[in-house]
């Protein structure tokens, strides 16, 4: 183990290689100033807390603080670590035809969400091909509450204001309106225990992919809702931007809180098999490709009502021709672009994120491959650095996911 540990860090060494770490995911970084990037409200915060900031999607973000990237990891898995996602696309539509317009957009039955439950979607286009995913939640206050992601924002933005416009003209009641939020998420096995000291709800009562908007440790207003991006209970906290330092602050708190950053969540959600947009699913890849034909309602396949929704009930039924599986190996790390071949040396793909994973002490990927060799279990190999390296096509999450669910 603690060769692994050693070995582990000179692979993911940062603050050094968190650039190069996060570029080999797909993340993107700019060469130019930091004067021109947008800034969270914990920008400054993130700078007192000893963080190395990098670019993302934009925004001037921080990729590690004081502690290494595997303990922030490992901190996460066992406690409970805070993440500035305040560069996160955060909407809201309202008016009685909300959910027609956005079920216009994306592929998810968002009439069958009870008040305050959520889930993830797809806007998808025309070709079938996904544009980007995001999480709505129906709440209960009369609107749609809508997180996309921010690398997406523009394109999303302007998507949605021109379906927007169509729906208007057509004579319904909808609109959106684009949030100046905090977002805030605290994740890891201790990570709802801690803030149930500072609410009044009970929080054994909110599962995952629920959310409720109550007094968060005094700051009123913030929506809290039960999901994240690295396969362990917690929460994200849409917070009044004003008071958004504030309540990171009294998280931290708690010693078992500490501050994490893009470095170790990236390396988080690919331990979950959670898809990077951009990465692993695109406008050139489908619903079905990517393994994700269960945010298809069962009555929008009926209705096929969807954008994109010939060319994608069309795969489900001939099956596709290539999907995305996760995959482990030993030796050198896997990365981004690197080819996937079969016994025969054949090409059969190409690895779309791939890290040394902190837990289970050997490389993960996730990547797409002809749908003959997506069975779990089956050897293909990789080339790392014209090097032939063994592997396995394994099921994903690779680490177990703990989401809550009330029992």
């Amino acid at each position: 183990m603690l060769a692994f540990g050693a070995r582990m860090a000179a692979r993911l060494r940062l603050p050094l290689e968190a650039g190069s770490q996060l570029r080999r995911n797909g993340y993107s970084q700019g060469q130019g100033g930091t004067e021109s990037l947008k800034k969270t409200a914990l920008y400054e915060f993130h700078l007192s807390k000893g963080a190395r900031m990098v670019e993302f999607a934009g925004w001037s973000m921080p990729v590690q603080y004081k502690d290494s990237h595997i303990n922030s990891h490992l901190h996460t898995r066992q406690h409970s670590s805070l993440f500035d996602v305040s560069h996160m696309l955060q909407s809201k539509v309202t008016g009685k035809d909300r959910v027609k317009f956005l079920e216009s957009l994306v592929v998810g039955d968002i009439t069958e969400l009870k008040d305050n439950q959520g889930m993830l979607s797809l806007f998808t286009n025309e070709k079938g091909g996904i544009k980007d995913d995001l999480i709505v939640t129906r709440t209960s206050d009369g609107y749609l509450y809508i997180v996309s992601n921010a690398g997406c924002a523009d394109k999303d933005s302007a998507h949605m204001n021109e379906k927007l416009a169509e729906f208007k003209a057509a004579g319904n009641d909808v609109d959106l309106e684009f949030l100046e939020a905090g977002l805030i998420a605290m994740q890891g096995p201790s990570a709802v225990r801690v803030l149930q000291e500072g609410v009044s709800d009970d929080l054994c009562k909110l599962p995952f992919m629920w959310s409720a908007v109550m007094t968060v440790f005094g700051v009123p207003g913030c929506r809290v809702t039960r999901c994240g991006y690295t396969g362990e209970d917690g929460v994200e906290i849409s917070v009044p931007i004003q008071r958004t330092v504030e309540l990171a602050e009294l998280l931290l708190r708690n010693s078992e809180v500490r501050l994490a950053g893009l470095g170790s969540r990236d390396s988080l959600r690919l331990e979950a098999g959670l898809c990077l947009y951009g990465n692993d699913i695109d406008e050139t890849t489908t619903p079905v490709e990517a393994t994700l034909l269960w945010t298809i309602g069962k009555r929008r396949r009926a209705a096929a009502d969807f954008p994109g929704a010939s060319i994608i009930l069309r795969q489900i039924k001939e099956k596709t021709k290539r999907k995305r599986v996760g995959l482990t190996s030993a030796g050198p790390p896997v990365r981004q672009h690197t080819p996937i071949l079969n016994p025969d040396g054949k090409v059969i793909g190409e690895v779309t994120s791939g890290c040394p994973s902190p837990c289970l002490k050997l490389n993960i990927a996730m990547g797409y491959v002809d749908a003959e060799y997506s069975k779990p279990g089956t050897s293909i190999k990789v080339e790392v650095r014209k090097k032939i390296v063994d592997a396995i096509v394994s099921k994903m999450p690779f680490v177990p996911s703990k989401y809550y669910a009330v029992k």
